[in-house]
């Protein structure tokens, strides 16, 4: 499978542009995509905007609409998709299957959970397909490459990826938070404690993300013994209670993205 020249964003809210925001930071030609939204004010300058769906096919269709609509638009969607269309879905929810099922004329179908990151080409993003051999991954991975990292999963751990993935920046947020908290209570006056926890935590990512050393190591790297850093860890390891308390966040993200996946399913049937 080929480079996807032509694509169809179909609903364009945060996330989709966001995506569309990221590929065209990251130099692709605007002309490659057009947007069908009902609601969206502007697109970036190249890109068309259309407030119906078009009657020419697309090497790829990306689906940011709102899931209680999907079954609807995939209805109207089906004549327009052809032999060699590529269906991505952003559609929390909405499984493989249920792709498979409503656009069959399809080559194949992706499933990605990205976050809003993918803006500045820095998001991670879970994948999980049908019909999705190593050509297909491999060109929806150079598709998706300037936004951020691409990972394929099997689609039993979606929730879970969602979870980590889509929950996770509201997550490492409140702890930025804490810390920007934590630093005013302490003597700081609030907006210098938060330039300071923003600061520290941008670094922080940014030296894990390009050393050979992992963050436990990292964390141990900085922990002189009974210097500062290991008076703090000590609280945060006590009875382990930041890991159980990071583990339990995650899977009650977890277990509502299932549920809703179940409401999904149900919200379809006739």
């Amino acid at each position: 499978m080929g480079k996807l020249d032509s694509i169809l964003i179909v609903g364009c809210g945060n996330m989709g542009g966001a995506m569309l925001r990221g590929w065209l930071a990251a130099g692709a030609d605007p002309g490659r995509f057009t947007v069908v939204d009902p609601f969206l004010a502007t697109v970036p300058d190249g890109v068309t905007l259309l407030r119906d769906l078009p009657q020419d096919t697309f090497d790829a269709i990306l689906l940011g609409v709102k899931p209680q609509a999907f079954t609807e638009v995939a209805a109207a969607l089906a004549p327009r998709v052809g032999s060699s269309t590529l269906i991505l879905s952003i559609l929390a929810g909405i499984e493989l299957a249920s792709l498979a099922q409503a656009l069959p004329q399809a080559c194949g179908w992706v499933r990605i959970m990205p976050n809003l990151a993918a803006a500045l080409g820095k998001s991670p993003m879970a994948l999980a397909g049908q019909g999705a051999g190593p050509a297909v991954q491999a060109t929806v991975n150079a598709l998706l490459a300037p936004l951020g990292q691409p990972e394929w999963i099997d689609e039993a751990q979606f929730d879970l990826a969602t979870a980590l993935v889509g929950s996770g920046p509201a997550f490492v947020y409140r702890f930025i938070d804490a810390l920007a908290a934590g630093g005013t209570a302490l003597g700081f006056a609030p907006d210098q404690a938060q330039r300071l926890a923003l600061a520290m935590v941008e670094g922080a990512a940014q030296l894990a993300s390009h050393s050979p050393h992992g963050p436990a190591d990292l964390a141990r790297m900085v922990a002189s013994p009974g210097g500062t850093t290991e008076a703090g860890l000590k609280v945060l390891d006590a009875d382990q209670a930041f890991e159980r308390l990071v583990a339990a966040t995650l899977q009650a993200a977890r277990d509502r993205g299932a549920e809703l996946a179940a409401l999904a399913v149900t919200t379809k049937q006739p």
